[in-house]
């Protein structure tokens, strides 16, 4: 236990030194080359001569480079990732410090060709971006008619159905795709030779995946008849009524701009709104765009020396998780740190009514947000984080128990019909959407509940707030949980990797709600983790899960994997067992290895396309595991 006690001293020593003065903790979130390939397109479409930042991102974006001459999204990707080294090309090309006659980019090239080309990319933002900037044509499969964004929420099929985070995306893609939308500019490369676009231009080709066959048609075809139903019932000049489905999806990301210019606080989406306010008319020095590129770069993030765009800063996520570990740690509710952190985390409280409001029949604000600039779209996961660090404040002070109660009351709201809990916005789960054709729409056209989600809202309510399976929304929480079990005795996490993270939020959080841990979905869960346990006492697990949907062990361990797994072993065992103690032993040895799986991705974004490695998680979730066991086995 000394080394415990050690490492939890150590832990919480440094960071308090790296408190910032607001309160907050503010790691950088990175999420591979994508943004960073994308801002140096963007930027150069725009004709902005901010050289020092393109040249810092295209050295970054080169170092990343692996031997056979193409990029990946994570360490054990197999042969590569065609999208990412399409990109990665694009942009290092488009910045003007690297050449065709490079032997990197030749290398590069010869990668490209050997999968085909760029015909045989399958990512969206990949397509959307050639497209967008003259290098592909526009396919078939993204003409929908922007009259769909007309149709109410009344109506059975509507714009509203998607999540939040399609619709951000859907909009500015439709807009441009309506429009064929294309911009060059004198310095744009020429991407002919990467594949034979022939048989694209013909209409022959739907290059929404591989040979176009992504997604079976049917599926498809359903979706764009129960669309084409809706518009059937709108009334109006066909011409007029297209002008104002071209004005509403304007309006759509224009009212959603957030106060440090970006789109729903988003890299990616607020690059396809430059893009589609150019394709609109929009001058290239217009102030909202302007605003955007500027609101884009302060997004910049410096680890190790090299600089890199996050998607979305992750300033209240880190602050919250920090601010609960250190009080799990020891560290006095009271103390100068923890009230200057709750402080923070109570203003950024979002307190007025966003999209989420037109999903929820009890519409009463107090959600929280990822990051600074995210101001009217709060989530799930970000408000249980928040209410765990104010919950001891909340009970002397009152802005703090405010906020609490205002926070409690949202996330209950947020329950959906079926029991569980989603991330951004209640029951938009209506699964046609899922057929949009284009990769990874099952993950993203939709926010149905999920076992991470719902298991850390559950650990919440009842470790945090008290309540337990005598709660109707407790026991149908956990009911969810219970239905929703792999065969092999897993749970699959959407927004970490993956089956291990699942795993963890669902036993805690049933185990925290008062589930017995002689419970068959318990007992087997914990059979399920031991058994995955690598021979060096940690855990791993490969990308690769998401979107295979079966564990992938990675063959190696990884401090975060780790911390989750000992975590709920934590929480079942009332005695340390074998398998903790040589766990531990392998946590606090990763703790300072600083190899590639002290920085492998095990957040998840869109699978097979954006993964997300959070520089706070080899603090947060290792002191929550080390001082969880040093509070339940030291007496």
């Amino acid at each position: 236990m000394s080394e415990t006690n050690s490492e939890i001293q150590r832990l919480t020593e440094e960071l308090l030194r790296l408190q910032k003065e607001d309160g907050s903790w503010r790691f950088c979130f990175e999420n591979g080359t994508v943004t960073d390939a994308y801002m140096i397109v963007v930027l150069r479409t725009l004709q902005e001569p901010d050289e020092s930042l393109i040249r810092q991102l295209h050295d970054r974006i080169a170092a990343a480079q692996q031997a056979d001459g193409s990029w990946k999204l994570f360490h054990d990707e197999e042969e590569g990732n065609l999208s990412a080294t399409v990109e990665a090309y694009y942009a290092l090309l488009y910045s003007g410090y690297s050449a065709t006659s490079d032997e990197s980019m030749r290398k590069a090239k010869q990668y490209i060709l050997s999968k085909g080309g760029i015909r045989s990319i399958d990512s969206l933002l990949t397509i959307v971006l050639l497209a967008a900037t003259g290098q592909y044509p526009w396919p078939a499969s993204l003409f929908i008619p922007l009259e769909f964004l007309l149709l109410p929420p009344s109506f059975p099929l509507n714009f509203f159905d998607f999540s939040a985070y399609a619709r951000v995306h859907l909009a500015p893609i439709l807009l441009m795709a309506d429009r064929r939308f294309a911009m060059k500019t004198q310095a744009s490369p020429d991407l002919s030779d990467l594949s034979d676009l022939s048989a694209a231009r013909s209409g022959s080709l739907d290059p929404s995946g591989p040979a176009g066959q992504r997604q079976p048609a049917d599926g498809f075809q359903a979706l764009l008849d129960e669309i084409k139903a809706g518009l059937g019932k709108l009334v109006g000049i066909p011409g007029k009524l297209h002008m104002a489905a071209a004005k509403r999806a304007e309006q759509y990301m224009l009212e959603r701009i957030e106060p440090d210019g970006t789109l729903y606080s988003y890299a990616s989406c607020t690059f396809l709104m430059i893009f589609a306010l150019l394709a609109l008319g929009y001058d290239k020095q217009h102030p909202v765009i302007t605003r955007a590129v500027r609101g884009l770069t302060a997004m910049v993030c410096s680890s190790d020396g090299k600089m890199f765009l996050q998607n979305s800063p992750s300033a209240v996520w880190d602050t919250a998780l920090l601010s609960h570990a250190l009080q799990e740690a020891g560290v006095a509710p009271e103390s100068k740190a923890i009230r200057s952190a709750a402080s923070y985390i109570v203003s950024k409280q979002q307190r007025t009514l966003g999209d989420w409001s037109l999903h929820n029949r009890n519409p009463v604000p107090g959600g929280w947000g990822f990051s600074d600039s995210n101001t009217i779209n709060p989530d799930v996961d970000d408000t249980t984080a928040a209410l765990r660090a104010i919950k001891r404040l909340a009970q002397s002070d009152p802005p703090s128990r405010d906020a609490w109660n205002r926070g409690l009351n949202w996330l209950l709201s947020m329950q959906n019909r079926d029991g569980g809990w989603p991330a951004f916005e209640r029951d938009t789960d209506n699964k046609l959407l899922a057929w949009l054709p284009i990769d990874g729409a099952q993950a993203t056209a939709i926010d149905p509940s999920s076992a991470d989600l719902t298991g850390r809202t559950l650990e919440f309510l009842g470790n945090t707030a008290g309540l337990g399976l005598k709660h109707p929304f407790v026991r149908r929480g956990t009911d969810w949980l219970i239905d929703h079990q792999e065969e092999d005795g897993s749970w699959y996490g959407r927004w970490g990797i993956c089956y291990i993270y699942g795993t963890w939020a669902a036993m805690t959080g049933m185990i925290s709600a008062g589930v017995d841990t002689g419970h068959p979905a318990v007992q087997r869960g914990v059979s399920w983790l031991s058994s995955i346990q690598n021979p060096d006492g940690g855990w791993g697990e490969s990308c690769r899960s998401d979107r295979l949907m079966r564990y992938v062990p990675l063959g190696a361990s990884t401090p975060s994997q780790t911390a989750w797994a000992l975590d709920a072993l934590i929480a079942f065992h009332p005695k340390p067992v074998p398998e903790v103690e040589k766990g531990m032993q392998r946590l606090l040895a990763l703790l300072i290895e600083d190899g590639w799986a002290s920085a492998y991705p095990t957040g998840a974004g869109l699978p097979g396309a954006f993964y997300m490695h959070y520089h706070s998680y080899r603090y947060i979730w290792p002191l929550l595991a080390l001082s969880h066991y040093r509070k339940k086995y030291s007496g």
